[in-house]
C-alpha cells in the first residue's frame, strides 16, 4: 500500500468567510490580493496581521499527534504552494489512498460534472478517484472550514470517501509521501514563516516544487508599488 498525508496549509488558519471561493493560483492572487485585502480592512480600523493568525494550538495539537496516529519513518516530504501537487504525487507513484487535511474537500465543485475539467486546486482530489488512481480517500476537514460532506452527495456515493477526524484514524498507516501545500491564494503571506515552523517540525529533509518567496511589506509601500513588482 502507498499512502499519502497531503496537507494543506489553511487547515489550520481560521480565514474569513467572505475570503471563501475559487481562485486563480497566480501571482496576483499569492500576493497583490493580500495587500489589497490588508489596506481595505486598514481603512476599516482593523489590522489583519493581527486579526488572522495561526491556530497555534491547533497546529501544535496536529504535530503532536501525528506521529502518534501515522507511520512516517520512510515518507519523503515535498512542499509546494498548490496543493494539486498531490495530484502528480500519487498518479506518478500508484498511491492507493491519501489523508487529506484541508479547509476543503478539494473533490470538485459542481458534482460529477467538475470532474472532467482538467485537474486544478479545487478538483484534484475528485479527479484521483474519478481516473481510479486512488482507491481510497479520507478527508479530515479544518475545524475552520466553512464545507460540509453533505455538500459533495452525488461525488461521495461514487467513490470511497471516508469523512474523520484525528482520533479516528487507526492502525498507524504506513505513509510513503507526505505532501504540504501553502495555497497561497488562501494564505496570508505574513503567516508563511509558521509554515516552514510545520515543514521542519518532521525533522526531515524535502523537496521544494514550484514554490515562490513572498516579500510581505505594506509598510511605505503604494499600489503602483504593488502593480509593478507582484503582477
Amino acid at each position: 500500500m502507498v499512502n499519502i498525508l497531503s496537507i494543506d496549509w489553511d487547515y489550520f488558519i481560521p480565514l474569513k468567510r467572505e475570503w471563501t471561493g475559487s481562485y486563480m493560483e497566480n501571482n496576483r492572487y499569492r500576493n497583490l490580493k493580500w495587500y489589497e485585502r490588508y489596506f481595505d480592512y486598514k481603512r476599516k480600523g482593523q489590522n489583519l496581521e493581527t486579526t488572522v493568525n495561526v491556530d497555534s494550538n491547533l497546529l501544535n495539537s496536529f504535530i503532536n499527534d501525528i506521529n502518534t496516529k501515522f507511520k512516517l519513518d520512510k515518507a519523503n516530504i515535498y512542499v509546494s504552494d498548490s496543493h494539486k501537487t498531490s495530484y502528480y504525487i500519487a498518479k506518478e507513484n500508484k498511491c492507493n489512498t491519501i489523508y487529506s487535511f484541508d479547509a476543503h474537500t478539494d473533490l470538485g465543485y459542481g458534482g460529477l460534472n467538475s470532474l472532467q475539467f482538467e485537474v486544478n486546486c479545487a478538483n484534484w482530489l475528485g479527479k484521483l478517484l474519478w481516473e481510479s488512481f486512488i482507491d481510497t480517500a479520507y478527508i479530515i476537514l479544518s475545524p475552520y472550514s466553512f464545507e460540509h460532506k453533505d455538500q459533495f452527495k452525488e461525488i461521495n456515493s461514487k467513490f470511497n470517501i471516508e469523512y474523520i477526524t484525528m482520533d479516528e484514524i487507526k492502525d498507524l498507516p504506513d505513509i510513503s509521501f507526505i505532501h504540504i501545500a501553502r495555497s497561497g491564494a488562501w494564505t496570508p503571506p505574513w503567516l508563511d514563516h509558521h509554515l516552514f515552523y510545520l515543514i521542519d517540525s518532521f525533522n526531515k529533509p524535502y523537496t521544494v516544487l514550484n514554490l515562490k518567496h513572498r516579500h510581505w511589506n505594506p509598510e511605505d509601500i503604494t499600489l503602483a508599488d504593488m502593480l509593478g513588482n507582484i503582477i
